[in-house]
Parts: C-alpha cells; sequence; structure tokens
C-alpha cells in the first residue's frame, strides 16, 4: 500500500489531480448539505449539464474552455434562481429547461463543429487533463467557495432551516440563496476536469445524504460531509489508480459504498433503540 501511494505521488498530474479533487470535494460538501436540505440537490446536474454547452460552444469557437465556462455557469445559476422564484414553474422544472437546452446546444454544437475528444474528458473527466494553469484557477476559486460560506454559515444555516422566518426577521433570503446557488456553480466549474459534468452532481449529494444518516446537528453533518468527501476521493483515486479505471466513476461508486455502509448503521441503530 505504501509503495503505491509512494510511486502514485511521484506523478506531477497525480498530485495536481489530488490537490483540485480534495479542494472539489470540500467544496461540494459544505454546499450539498445546504442544497439537500432545501430539496435543491439537483441543481448541480442542471448546472453541470450547462458547463458541457459552454464547453462545446468555447471548442467550437476554438476559445479557452474555462473562462467561458465560468461566467457562463454563473449566469446561469442566477437565471436558474430567478426562473424557479416564478410561481408558474417550480425548481424542478426550471432545472430541467436550462440543463436540456444547454446540453442541446452542445451536441448540436459538437456535431456542427465535429470536436469531440477535449470534450469527452469534460463529460466523463479525466485525471490526466489537469494542468498546472487548472490547478491554480482551482485552487483560487475553491478558496473564495470556503471563505465566503464559512463567512457566511449563521446566515446560510438560517436561510436553509427556515427560510420564511429568515425573511420576516429581515434577511435578505434572496441574496443568500443567490450566493448558494453561485457557489454551487463555482464547484461545478473547478470539478469538471477530474468528475466530468456528467458525474461532479455526485459529489454534492452523496457526501450530505451519507452523514445524513448518522448526524442529526447541522455542523456535525458539515464536518461529516467534508471529511467523508476527501476520503472518499482519496480512495476513489488509489482505486482508479491500481485498477486503471476512471477517476471520476471510481470516487462516485466508493460514495455510493459508503451511503449503503452509513444506511445499514442507521438502521442498526433505530433498531438498537427499539429494543431499549
Amino acid at each position: 500500500m505504501i509503495e503505491m501511494l509512494t510511486e502514485m505521488f511521484s506523478y506531477n498530474f497525480i498530485i495536481r489531480a489530488f490537490i483540485v479533487g480534495t479542494l472539489v470535494s470540500l467544496c461540494a460538501a459544505l454546499l450539498g448539505v445546504t442544497l439537500v436540505l432545501k430539496r435543491y440537490s439537483m441543481i448541480g446536474d442542471g448546472l453541470s449539464h450547462v458547463g458541457f454547452g459552454a464547453l462545446a460552444v468555447a471548442a467550437s469557437l476554438n476559445l479557452a474552455p474555462l473562462e467561458v465556462a465560468v461566467p457562463v455557469i454563473i449566469i446561469a445559476a442566477f437565471f436558474l434562481l430567478r426562473l424557479s422564484e416564478n410561481s408558474k414553474i417550480n425548481g424542478d422544472a426550471a432545472i430541467a429547461i436550462i440543463s436540456s437546452t444547454a446540453l442541446a446546444v452542445g451536441v448540436v454544437c459538437v456535431s456542427i463543429s465535429g470536436v469531440n475528444t477535449d470534450l469527452n474528458t469534460y463529460l466523463f473527466g479525466s485525471i490526466l487533463s489537469t494542468t498546472t494553469t487548472d490547478a491554480i484557477m482551482c485552487a483560487v476559486l475553491a478558496a473564495v467557495v470556503i471563505v465566503v460560506f464559512i463567512l457566511f454559515y449563521n446566515k446560510i444555516f438560517a436561510v436553509t432551516f427556515d427560510e420564511s422566518f429568515s425573511r420576516a426577521t429581515g434577511l435578505k433570503t434572496g441574496v443568500y440563496n443567490t450566493a448558494v446557488a453561485l457557489l454551487t456553480a463555482l464547484t461545478i466549474v473547478i470539478g469538471m476536469r477530474i468528475m466530468g459534468t456528467l458525474l461532479i452532481s455526485a459529489l454534492i449529494i452523496f457526501p450530505a445524504v451519507s452523514s445524513m444518516r448518522i448526524c442529526k446537528k447541522f455542523k456535525s453533518v458539515i464536518i461529516c460531509s467534508g471529511v467523508m468527501s476527501i476520503c472518499c476521493f482519496f480512495i476513489g483515486m488509489c482505486v482508479s489508480y491500481s485498477l486503471d479505471t476512471p477517476t471520476g466513476a471510481s470516487v462516485v461508486i466508493v460514495n455510493a459504498v459508503v451511503f449503503v455502509v452509513f444506511w445499514i448503521v442507521e438502521i442498526i441503530k433505530s433498531k438498537c433503540k427499539i429494543k431499549k
């Protein structure tokens, strides 16, 4: 095991991928708890499809992919919130509208331009595609997400559990809902290289729902989710390296296994309480 880790981390691209993956996992876990509790967890899936559309357009026009994807996904997150606040269109319908449209635009652009090699790495993730520039950019964006979340933790907590009461007390709930959506958008952007646009939403959902199986307080769920997400990414990356499997898919499978384990633990705990 030690020999494998030594060999694995002797490669620079592995180190870059581990740094980026750890930051992405932490950001996704922090935001995932809030999104799951607000029943808005599929926003990650919707924004990842928007990211694919933006990347497809950028590749077709020979533009820098991430530089195009960042503003597009942020705008989509803001527009998604505005659309979902319309009483005639609920949240899941808004996500479906935006994600399907963006995916269709991406497919058409790929079909017309004939560019598909680079886009495959964004669809399914590729640990080899993480450059030093990507790592630096991802580190900066991740730092922004983590710092903003910590600074506004109490406000986000209030909006998550009782938005109506928070609004009644004068809290600008719309501002903090928008902030959560924008932070989610940044997390999607920095995770697309390793996890892929089709799998990045799993990092948002799995750690949160797994932690909620055994933890009951918001802060404990946040901490457990963050630690679990980082550990699952590390294990998934090791599995990917040793078995030569896709990194993103390996990480998702590890998260799924952990969820099943935590679910079984929850069942056992509930049965023990009943017997007592």
